[in-house]
């Protein structure tokens, strides 16, 4: 993330030249000496987590991720091994942080939980979150679980900027932070004040920028990391304490990725495995999916700096997997069938915006109320997101529909900035199935068309099966199709392939969204009872 919005824009244009993509990795082995023999595939991750902060507690690996206006935010990833990753809950239950995120008069689209640092220290056994909000303030979250509950432990004046959370060993937290001017600051012992601030690092002309800081303690240097967006990674280093002073080296540049027509993998993190081996978690920029991650080996030279292990010069697409203790269990698919049971949402979900509470539920299957009364669907609140599954995914999400009423819109979306759906309409006392595109945003996130319908139905009864189908492989067409079936079995396309967008300035990739809103009054509902997200 860049220091500030305008400056986003430029360093990001400038340094993005070529902006473009959870493929299985290996298979959970049941030891570590077969872990060892096997390979891993990158991206570990083909969904979209950026940004990414990780560690690792005992023999459990954490991983938290931006998520801007989506709601809940600030996932944590848990892993066993690596290679394998579930989302374990969010950092931050809810985006209270102004109307905005509630879509109430304003929206925060592109705003909300950038770059932030997941920390665990040990004690008081407890996680801690930090991030930054809107370039106003820091807010540091805790639980003791990843699970949560979270909740809000402080609110800082100061914006840290990208921040890197470390527990020094002897407990005291730093934060290194910054976009070109990296400094670092000192909190109070119990985490909820700012102690000292200090610039400890000016980035040479001749780099650029830097930020996306990474702090850690090793072999008793310090070492902040930091990316140059978005094609390079760089490292600094102090022998003489967290203040500095810090020399500078270079970890990458220009380094060709594991994602055919996809970026320079940047920004993220290291972390040491129990046998004492490295590895660093950075993203890679793959549109329209989003930030994928992908993993790679470290070494380090006799003076204490990290060297990236290549592949005919490149980030490999393959690697031996590390070699961890046996996994207690299997982590929970981001993929697969969900009938919205229980008392919650699984944590692979978030809203477009934080929810309005009282119109929706689970238990028997995903309740949508309507909750917004407009033509927009950027205004609509209660679209509910998912992560689209790389290369290829299909989405089919099972709607009962009879409680709609005249002027209500329901349906499964390809949502970003440019979007298209497909979903009912009720007008009439008449519902059809519909194909519509042409919404759109400016670079401002400001609506520039609500869409056009395009293909359209009749249907009857109260059941729908609607499915999209999407190609989130970065370069030409990444196409997303249409199509719906009355009896779950036969399906009919509906509507031409829409092109996806892959501009990488809304940062976030596409997802599947299920949505209903009004476009006369309240009142209506619908019911998903099924919802699927399923590979080739």
């Amino acid at each position: 993330m860049d220091l500030s919005w305008s400056h986003q824009h430029l360093t990001r244009r400038r340094t993005l030249a070529a902006a473009t993509g959870l493929a299985a990795g290996a298979l959970l082995r049941p030891g570590p000496a077969l872990a060892a023999a096997a390979q891993y595939t990158n991206p570990v991750i083909w969904q979209d987590f950026a940004d990414i902060d990780i560690m690792r507690v005992g023999d459990t690996y954490y991983a938290s991720a931006s998520t801007m206006h989506y709601s809940p935010g600030a996932p944590v990833l848990r892993s066993y091994d690596l290679v394998n990753w579930e989302i374990a809950g969010h950092a931050v239950p809810v985006l209270d942080f102004g109307a905005k995120y509630d879509l109430n008069g304003a929206r925060g689209y592109v705003r909300g939980i950038w770059a932030s640092s997941l920390a665990y220290r040990p004690s008081n056994r407890t996680f801690y979150w930090l991030g930054q909000i809107d370039f106003a303030r820091t807010y540091v979250y805790t639980a003791t679980a990843v699970e949560g509950p979270w909740s809000r432990l402080t609110t800082i004046s100061t914006p840290y900027y990208d921040a890197g959370l470390l527990v020094d060993t002897d407990d005291t937290l730093y934060v290194a932070y910054g976009n070109t001017t990296i400094s670092v600051a000192q909190l109070s012992p119990d985490g909820r004040n700012q102690v000292r601030t200090q610039e400890v690092f000016r980035t040479p002309s001749s780099v650029g920028t830097l930020e996306g800081a990474r702090f850690y303690k090793i072999n008793g240097q310090y070492y902040i990391f930091l990316t140059r967006p978005a094609n390079g990674q760089y490292i600094l280093k102090s022998s003489s304490g967290p203040f500095g002073p810090y020399t500078m080296r270079q970890v990458l540049l220009d380094l060709r990725g594991p994602i055919p027509g996809g970026g320079v993998p940047h920004q993220g993190g290291l972390v040491r495995t129990q046998s004492g081996a490295w590895y660093y978690m950075a993203f890679v920029d793959a549109y329209p999916g989003g930030r994928m991650p992908a993993l790679a080996p470290v070494t380090w030279t006799a003076d204490g700096w990290p060297v990236v292990q290549l592949v005919n010069g490149a980030w490999g697409t393959t690697y031996p997997s590390p070699a961890v203790p046996a996994p207690p269990r299997q982590v929970t698919p981001m993929t697969g069938v969900d009938t919205f049971g229980g008392t919650s949402l699984q944590p692979r979900w978030e809203w477009n915006h934080n929810p309005d509470n009282t119109k929706w539920s689970v238990g028997d299957g995903l309740m949508l109320r309507t909750a917004t009364v407009t033509h927009d669907l950027y205004w609509a609140r209660n679209t509910l997101t998912h992560r689209i599954q790389g290369p290829t995914s299909t989405a089919t999400a099972q709607l009962d529909h009879s409680a709609m009423r005249d002027g209500d819109r329901a349906g499964l979306a390809l949502l970003r900035d440019s979007s298209a759906w497909i979903g009912l309409k009720r007008d009439g006392g008449a519902t059809r199935v519909v194909m519509v595109t042409g919404l759109t945003m400016d670079g401002n996130w400001n609506t520039t068309g609500t869409g056009t319908e395009i293909a359209s139905a009749p249907v009857s009864g109260s059941r729908i099966w609607l499915r999209a189908n999407a190609d989130i492989r970065p370069g030409a067409p990444r196409p997303g199709t249409f199509s719906y079936s009355t009896d779950g079995i036969t399906f009919t396309r509906l509507g031409p392939a829409f092109s996806m967008g892959n501009d990488w300035r809304f940062f976030m990739g596409y997802r599947f969204a299920l949505f209903n809103h009004a476009t006369q009054a309240l009142g209506g509902a619908v019911r998903v009872t099924r919802f699927e997200v399923s590979t080739p």
